[in-house]
């Protein structure tokens, strides 16, 4: 069932204490007269406590976030459960829908759309729609998979808002439940060599912005399904609860992280087959190939390489590349800090 009105909060305030509840946030209507609507699932504690929010993606090709957030929340002892846990499995249904990452109506990075517009684009109105219910929550998690073309193991992404609740220490201490292979101090800055675009429209920055507790965990790569990188996935959820008073028990978590604080795309020069030398979390020395690109005539024309030693964050698999082509996403700068 849709709602079009309720805020949100009395719509959680409603559910009644151990059970669980679904629904979904209308948002509009295609041509068709099909409703566009944003699905969430409450698990309501039967004792009170902080919400915790879960966000299974922005973009419509990440699988794993969906999944794993779905399972972990009805998985829940609710009669044990102080606080609620909510799952938005999607935020961008029309790129789910499309299997791609963004909404092909407008072709619009979601997560570069927040705080949104009541009179924007679809995508901008889909992340209005979307901020004003999240509002309710102590923590979201901004779920996320690295690119369809990219194999990846799972890691941590979070921002450091100046004014945000939360110091840059707490947000490693709650990634940590997660094991990331590495967590990504992000810069919204431009000109960073991560990414264009609004990065300060990022979910998880937007929601640091007013008072919330927000990060993003890249669960493995896009556009497949892997029980492995889902299993992660719930058992940070677990450690993450657990943290927060939701649930008891002991906290899973390493004791330290490896903390990247400067990492960058690299890019091919010549199109042809990328044959990938190196995976993710080694460490590839400075002048050592990550990879080489052939011809459709069998010859290498180009060994990529680096002028720095690189720890592999995410490496191509789709082995079809033109010039110009990302082919993996290193960290420059790390290093091991305790939580």
């Amino acid at each position: 069932m849709s709602d079009t009105a309720t805020p949100f909060g009395e719509i959680l305030a409603a559910v009644t204490p151990g059970a669980l509840a679904t629904g979904a946030l209308y948002v509009g209507r295609l041509a068709s007269g099909a409703p566009v609507e944003i699905p969430y699932v409450i698990a309501k504690g039967a004792k009170p406590g902080p919400c915790l929010w879960l966000n299974g993606q922005v973009h419509g090709d990440e699988i794993n976030g969906i999944v794993a957030a779905l399972d972990f929340a009805r998985g829940l002892d609710r009669a044990g459960l102080s606080g609620s846990v909510v799952v938005s499995s999607t935020a961008n249904p029309l790129a789910f829908d499309g299997r791609r990452k963004k909404a092909p109506q407008d072709d619009i990075d979601l997560d570069q759309s927040f705080p949104g517009s009541a009179v924007g684009l679809s995508s901008e109105r889909m992340a209005k729609v979307f901020f004003e219910a999240s509002a309710v929550a102590d923590v979201v998690v901004n779920l996320h998979t690295m690119g369809t073309t990219f194999d990846a193991d799972p890691y941590a992404v979070y921002k450091v808002h100046p004014n945000g609740r939360a110091s840059e220490a707490e947000l490693l201490r709650l990634v940590a439940p997660f094991a990331p292979a590495v967590a990504c101090r992000m810069s919204v800055a431009g000109g960073t060599g991560e990414l264009p675009g609004n990065l300060a429209g990022a979910l998880d920055y937007q929601c640091l912005d007013r008072g919330q507790i927000a990060f993003m965990i890249e669960l493995g790569g896009g556009g497949r399904l892997v029980t492995e990188h889902v299993a992660q996935g719930i058992t940070g959820f677990t450690g993450l609860a657990q943290r927060l008073g939701l649930i008891a028990g002991a906290v899973d978590a390493p004791a330290s992280l490896r903390q990247v604080t400067k990492r960058r795309h690299v890019t091919c020069a010549e199109g042809g087959i990328f044959r990938a030398m190196a995976k993710p979390q080694t460490i590839v020395p400075a002048g050592a190939p990550i990879g080489e690109v052939m011809d459709l005539h069998g010859e290498v024309r180009e060994r990529v390489t680096l002028p720095f030693d690189a720890l592999m964050i995410g490496v191509r698999r789709d082995p079809v590349v033109h010039f110009g082509d990302r082919v993996a996403f290193v960290a420059e700068a790390w290093s091991m800090v305790e939580v």
